[in-house]
């Protein structure tokens, strides 16, 4: 073999090497992202991985208070509202000590009321039965009026805890009791015996203040009690803020 036949045989070799490379088979991964499933599954996992990250942080956020962390929350949103509304602290007071005032007795269904309070703007027949004749004098009832059915004595209560503000012994209306309690009201008590509590005095709503007794201006009544509620300084109908008797 010539030299030029030689060279030829030795080219044709290499094409033949060179074609036989280009011609090799493809790897596994390149077989695998040849297959049209393969892009579209990767998509839904990554989706569903972020789904599942994002369903978790919003549970995260939304977990539900323990009971010692709701209590917290809790006292400290009922402090912010009083502060708010009253402009200092010492309004929680106030708030945690209101309560619905009652009526002046142990039992109200063994009283009842023998004297309305005289309504302004009330019928005709309130204002003649709430009116307090003494002597020749007729004046509009600023209470009402309390006794038993069978004129027995009972005792008198405080309707609401507060600070006992005057205790006086008139010739006319007999004992008198003055409460003075949170949220500006004040009540109260007139015809009364012997009282049992003093100026100065803190009562709780249901302690007996005196027994119920007679009085000169109420006479006719016998063994009762008058009852005034006073809101703001201004007198207003005890019978619209005392419960309905069972």
């Amino acid at each position: 073999m010539n030299e030029q036949d030689k060279n030829k045989t030795n080219h044709d070799e290499s094409l033949k090497n060179k074609q036989g490379d280009s011609g090799a088979k493809p790897s596994s991964w390149n077989r695998l992202l040849s297959k049209r499933w393969v892009f579209p599954a990767v998509y839904t996992a990554a989706a569903a991985i972020i789904l599942t990250l994002v369903w978790v942080y919003q549970d995260a956020g939304t977990k539900p208070l323990t009971q010692d962390t709701a209590a917290v929350v809790n006292k400290e949103a009922g402090a912010d509202e009083a502060i708010a509304a009253n402009g200092n602290p010492d309004a929680m007071e106030v708030v945690a000590s209101a309560e619905d005032i009652a009526w002046p007795v142990s039992n109200p269904g063994e009283i009842e009321v023998v004297k309305p309070y005289y309504d302004e703007n009330g019928t005709e027949e309130n204002h003649v039965e709430a009116m307090v004749q003494y002597n020749d004098t007729f004046t509009p009832n600023t209470g009402i009026d309390i006794a038993r059915e069978d004129n027995k004595p009972f005792d008198v209560k405080a309707a609401l805890s507060g600070k006992v503000t005057r205790v006086e012994n008139h010739p006319v209306n007999g004992t008198v009791v003055e409460i003075t309690s949170a949220g500006n009201l004040k009540t109260v008590y007139q015809s009364l015996g012997e009282a049992k509590v003093k100026q100065g005095d803190e009562v709780k709503q249901g302690d007996t203040l005196a027994p119920a007794g007679r009085n000169e201006v109420e006479k006719t009544l016998g063994n009762h009690v008058h009852f005034e509620v006073y809101e703001d300084g201004k007198l207003v109908n005890p019978s619209d803020l005392l419960p309905e008797r069972k």
